[in-house]
């Protein structure tokens, strides 16, 4: 006999059919109805869909299995429960058992439950006044693990102290996913981040999953998360890893610089944009390898910049020749810009000579210096010069001019123009010399000798060159004012013979034509008119053969 669905009701008509209460003087009838009343509101059932029949329960918990459906009689004090068919609980057992153990309801309390628990399991009764064992409920339990010890990994890279991993840009990535579940697991990949949600990149349900990522860029940067969930139980256990993408920027570092208000000091800055994160940047003295300062400082406009500001005086940069910013970035790489500071140095004419009252230029230019020099114009006490009713002054970079007004006596004097930097300081003294209008006189001497001497010169010149025939002979320069002449007779041989005995005679006719003497006298320019007589006398005759046909 079985328990109906309300067993209360039921024990109340069992009682008052068997008119129990109508026997006071019957104990033991009483006892037992009282017994029975109590039994049945301690054991009961739940309705038919309540009962559960199949459980899932976690390694390691404790279970309980309810023993369901039993019976009516009074008598049925005794529970026992079988695994697969063999008895594994039983009443009143000679070696108690701390795993399994039933309780005073018949239900079954496993302790630490193991893999080995799993099983179909039947809860049976008996009673005092029969021997068979009734089965009264069948539960099947499932035993489900983990998941456990879920691991990920990404391949190559870097931790940082905070647990956030990096990768450098352009590198092919790997992602690995693994956990431990029974008796099945599903594996998911997911990546969270600013532009996305999230959305799953792979998955699978074998113990491990992996996927990549090639060529990874900066956009794939996120949060990337393996998720297992236990087939059975549907656990889930997640696992995260932040992941960044580092870039260093393409181009290099840009260096420049400002002039402060004052000339010797500078402010040097170094800008390298377009990286990730934020490089280091150094100020090094070339020359000396001596870190000048270090960075980065951020300063935010419009957008963030990556820069890095120093502000230096001649006492840093006195023996400085070279200043260089190196950008150093996390990714390895090193980018560097550097100019090389030079010293001023003015140029220009240093005497400047100028007529009273009249208005004068003084110049000087500057184009040498780095960082640029401040060019302003003193006067001898060092006193800067500003333009004024007397003075204007042309600051015309590289080109510095100084325009003196109705110059006088007073205005005579030196001049500097005065260039400094960070390196140094140098001046240019122009010295200016003023003439009045009484020394005009000199001025005249001096041109008209100047005038002289050219014509003297001309005059010489000219006489070398008329007689550059003589000089050429070899007689020199000493000889050419005597002027001498040479004459040349031509003397018919068949008409006179004037030969002397010193003479040869000449050979007789050629060919039927006669021959020719030829007597060159030689006369000296300064006695030529008045010792003609004497020439005669002195005639040099020289017989040259000559043809007629000649």
């Amino acid at each position: 006999m079985r328990f109906p669905g309300n067993s209360i009701e039921f024990a109340k008509e069992y009682i008052l059919s068997h008119n129990l209460m109508g026997y006071p003087d019957n104990p033991k009838m009483v006892i037992s109805a009282v017994v029975l009343y109590l039994l049945l509101l301690s054991h009961q059932t739940v309705s038919e869909e309540q009962v559960q029949r199949y459980i899932v329960r976690e390694k390691g918990e404790n279970a309980v299995l309810q023993c369901l459906d039993q019976p009516v009689n009074a008598s049925l004090l005794l529970y026992r429960w079988k695994k697969d068919g063999t008895v594994v609980a039983a009443p009143n057992p000679l070696k108690p058992s701390e795993h399994l153990s039933i309780s005073n309801n018949g239900s079954l309390w496993i302790s630490g439950l193991q893999s080995t628990d799993e099983g179909q399991y039947e809860c049976e009764s008996q009673t005092t006044n029969d021997s068979s064992w009734q089965t009264l409920s069948n539960t099947l339990l499932r035993v489900s693990e983990g998941p456990t010890s879920v691991s990920l990994a990404v391949k190559p890279a870097t931790l940082l102290p905070n647990g956030t991993l990096y990768v450098k840009q352009g590198l092919d990535v790997y992602f690995n996913c693994s956990s431990e579940s029974f008796p099945s697991q599903n594996l998911t990949w997911t990546v969270e981040d600013v532009a996305l949600d999230g959305y799953d990149r792979a998955s699978g349900n074998k113990s491990f999953l992996d996927f990549s990522i090639r060529n990874i860029q900066p956009s794939d940067q996120g949060v990337y998360t393996c998720t297992s969930q236990n087939t059975l139980s549907k656990t889930t256990v997640n696992k995260s890893q932040e992941l960044l993408v580092y870039y260093a920027p393409e181009r290099h570092p840009e260096c420049s610089w400002e002039i402060l208000n004052e000339p010797f000091d500078v402010l040097f800055i170094c800008k390298w944009h377009g990286g990730y994160p934020v490089p280091t940047l150094d100020w090094h003295g070339v020359l000396e390898e001596n870190v000048i300062a270090k960075g980065p400082t951020i300063n935010s406009t419009s957008q963030e910049t990556e820069c890095l500001e120093i502000h230096v005086n001649r006492l840093i940069l006195h023996d400085v020749k070279e200043v260089k910013c190196v950008g150093h970035h996390v990714t390895g790489v090193e980018k560097n810009c550097s100019f090389e500071l030079k010293r001023p140095y003015p140029l220009g004419d240093p005497l400047v000579t100028a007529l009273e009252g009249s208005n004068i230029t003084l110049s000087c230019i500057e184009t040498d210096s780095l960082p640029p020099a401040k060019t302003v114009w003193k006067q001898k006490d060092n006193k800067i010069i500003n333009t004024t009713s007397k003075y204007i002054v042309y600051d015309n970079n590289p080109n510095y001019k100084l325009l003196i007004i109705n110059v006088t006596k007073e205005d005579e004097g030196a001049y500097y123009c005065y260039s400094e930097n960070p390196l140094d300081a140098r001046a240019l003294e122009v010295f200016l010399t003023v003439k009045t209008s009484a020394g005009n006189g000199g001025a005249v001497v001096g041109v008209f000798v100047s005038i002289l001497i050219m014509m003297i010169g001309v005059t010489v010149g000219v006489t070398v060159y008329s007689k550059r025939d003589r000089i050429c002979i070899g007689l020199g320069f000493s000889h050419l004012d005597d002027d001498r002449w040479d004459v040349l007779s031509l003397v018919d041989s068949d008409e006179e013979e004037i030969f002397h005995d010193n003479v040869p005679q000449l050979p007789p006719l050629t060919n039927g034509h006669a021959t020719t003497l030829v007597e060159v006298h030689r006369i000296p320019s300064s006695d030529h008119e008045d010792n003609a007589d004497s020439t005669d006398q002195q005639t040099h005759t020289e017989p040259v053969q000559q043809s007629a046909d000649s």
